[in-house]
């Protein structure tokens, strides 16, 4: 099995804004701060936010001086005023989410550009790097749309769109677009490369020894003390303790580990809808943290701070500061993805064996053998932080550097499996433990999962930083219109709260459709997941169709497609005649396409379509937002 990358969720953190007397004009900032090139970043899971930084950093090495920025910051209708700084250039690294949507903190900035029809641009020299993964159905559609977009409006493209691929290698996508973006730079504006690669500290670190502990964070995402003191409204910067008042274990046997756990939102103001996905923030192991200190060779519990150099920078601090190396490394930090290819980079300087250097450095370049070390040595091997100290004695980083140059721990986001008509107060979670062995014998531990797994009820700090993402992924309208759910493993999670739904609406009295359910698992007696509730739901005729398909209890595979096939008659009226709504959840890579596979071969046969044709017939119902998706890799 290969790493297991958790693509959670971006935020900024209260603690790291500036006063609300901020500057909202990015140009009088440039022009105060003597910038000349802006990284603008559409960013949900932190990464586009990562290049951006990164990009911003290497202006400096061009004799430049550039800038990341958050587009919801700042007023984006100003870019028709780049043309007042010279040599200005606006870079933009687009992220795209969900079924092709802007990040939500590119919404804003997205609906400006599609509003703007008389915008002129034409002052504006841009390029675009785009983050996307191939498994899903709009590629890199933010990318690919911003990228035309400011071409209509007149602006001047300096550089190629660049395609990051993240069900490939996303960091190698992007080291290979910027190796022949820099030049491209320097061309245009006539400057030559300064060749200074040497490594530029971002945070300055400062210690503090008499500090009162009341102005130290122990956690918090946002507001000091917000974990004792929780105030309404609660969202990404402003987390609820949910307490867990359920986590039992669902499978019977096997090997894996599923589980149902319940949240307390009781008194939090809190509303959900059947669909939405609730965000948690994890916190690393403290085993895992320990031996970092221990390698290191560090006090973990020095109260410090790291304060950018570049005091007009709205980030004064990669993390809350004042904290502790210990606080940072548990609640803020992201130790356990293998280190992107600039972190090995700024590290290299720290081995005191010469070979350590030059491979860290060659791992970090764009030539062929450096790309293959890093993808092996790495990412294949799984390679975390703490395993690439322990396998590289010769290197012992400073550890402020270390944690200025480590990304932010992100949220974790999971589809809420219950409805909140008949669960108000409370919000269930479905879930799998990740947990394998990597290439070098060590056990990787999938941080959200293993922390949700330890929870105990009742117990010490058993409560979960939580907040709600609204989704698209809604139950019809009409209760009267039939629903097909397809939700093998714990893709089965949002269904259990519209099955839930879909039986209180029946209690309603209202006339209720026919709800079809396609389940999937293992192996009927180990991982058949909520089969009591599943079982007693078709008894109360709240599920007309119960489908599961046990792929491992016979010789050859069953799967779900295979059961949808099976019933293809039923399952075209359902579609064709009756107006039904399609949902489908769970993994992207291969189930979400070989259902829709399945779709595109029964409108062929039963709808006397060709390929072309049934493929047109499904991307229309998901255009009338009658298939659904909610999917991930």
């Amino acid at each position: 099995m290969g790493c297991v990358f958790s693509l959670p969720e971006d935020r900024r953190d209260a603690a790291e804004r500036a006063p609300t007397s901020r500057e909202t004009s990015f140009i009088e900032k440039m022009k105060k701060t003597g910038k000349n090139i802006i990284v603008f970043y559409g960013s949900q899971t932190g990464t586009a936010e990562e290049f951006a930084s990164r990009l911003a950093k290497d202006a400096q090495r061009y004799g430049m001086k550039g800038m990341a920025a958050d587009p919801e910051e700042y007023s984006m209708g100003e870019l028709a005023r780049l043309a007042e700084i010279q040599n200005s250039l606006a870079i933009f690294c687009m992220a795209t989410y969900g079924e092709g949507d802007p990040t939500d903190n590119a919404q804003d900035f997205y609906d400006w550009l599609q509003e703007n029809d008389d915008e002129d641009l034409s002052g504006l020299n841009y390029t675009v790097f785009a983050l996307g993964n191939k498994t899903y159905e709009h590629y890199n559609a933010m990318g690919k749309y911003v990228d035309k977009r400011l071409e209509e409006l007149g602006a001047k493209r300096i550089f190629d769109l660049g395609l990051g691929d993240d069900d490939g290698n996303l960091e190698e996508d992007f080291i290979s677009w910027r190796e022949q973006f820099w030049p491209a730079v320097c061309e245009h504006f006539g400057v030559e490369a300064s060749g200074d690669d040497s490594s530029i500290r971002q945070y300055e670190l400062k210690v503090h020894t008499d500090v009162n502990m009341n102005k130290v964070y122990t956690g918090e995402i946002g507001r000091l003390k917000s974990f004792e003191v929780q105030k309404p409204p609660f969202d990404s910067k402003n987390p609820f303790l949910a307490p867990v008042t359920v986590n039992r274990k669902l499978n019977k046997a096997g090997d894996r580990h599923l589980m149902h756990l319940e949240l307390d939102i009781t008194g939090s103001k809190i509303r959900y809808e059947s669909g939405d996905h609730v965000a948690v923030f994890p916190t690393n192991d403290s085993e895992l943290v320990n031996k970092l200190g221990q390698i290191l060779g560090v006090d973990l519990d020095v109260v410090i701070s790291l304060n950018n150099l570049d005091e007009e920078s709205n980030k004064k601090h990669p993390f809350p500061c004042p904290t502790t190396y210990r606080t940072a490394l548990t609640h803020y930090l992201d130790i356990t993805n293998p280190p992107r290819t600039n972190v090995l980079y700024e590290l290299a300087q720290y081995a005191s064996d010469p070979k350590d250097q030059e491979n860290m450095r060659k791992m970090a370049s764009s030539s062929p053998e450096g790309k293959a070390l890093y993808q092996s040595w790495v990412l294949d091997s799984c390679r975390n932080i703490l395993a690439i100290l322990e396998d590289m004695p010769s290197l012992k980083p400073p550890i402020d550097h270390l944690c200025e140059l480590l990304p932010r721990l992100q949220a974790r986001y999971y589809s809420i499996a219950s409805s909140s008509k008949v669960h108000p107060n409370s919000i269930h979670i479905c879930a799998v433990v990740v947990e394998y062995e990597t290439k070098t014998g060590r056990v990787n531990k999938g941080v959200a999962t293993t922390w949700l797994k330890n929870k105990l009820v009742n117990g010490h700090k058993s409560t979960v930083p939580m907040y709600i993402r609204k989704s698209q992924f809604r139950l019809p309208f009409k209760a009267s219109n039939p629903v097909i759910m397809i939700g093998p493993g714990t893709g089965i999670a949002p269904f259990m709260g519209f099955i839930q739904e879909r039986g209180w609406l029946k209690e309603q009295g209202k006339d209720v459709g026919e709800t079809v359910m396609y389940f999937g698992c293992r192996h009927k007696n180990e991982d058949y997941i909520y089969q009591e509730e599943l079982e007693e739901a078709e008894k109360n005729e709240v599920l007309t169709q119960l489908n599961v398909a046990f792929s491992r209890d016979q010789a050859q595979k069953v799967y779900v497609q295979n059961h949808l096939k099976k019933n293809k008659e039923h399952v075209w009226k359902l579609i064709h005649t009756d107006n039904a709504h399609i949902y489908v959840c769970g993994d992207a890579r291969n189930m979400a396409k070989d259902v829709q596979t399945a779709f595109y071969e029964i409108a062929e046969e039963l709808g006397g379509m060709t390929r072309t044709q049934a493929t047109d017939y499904v991307k229309k119902l998901m255009t009338k937002g009658r298939y659904s998706q909610d999917v991930w890799s």
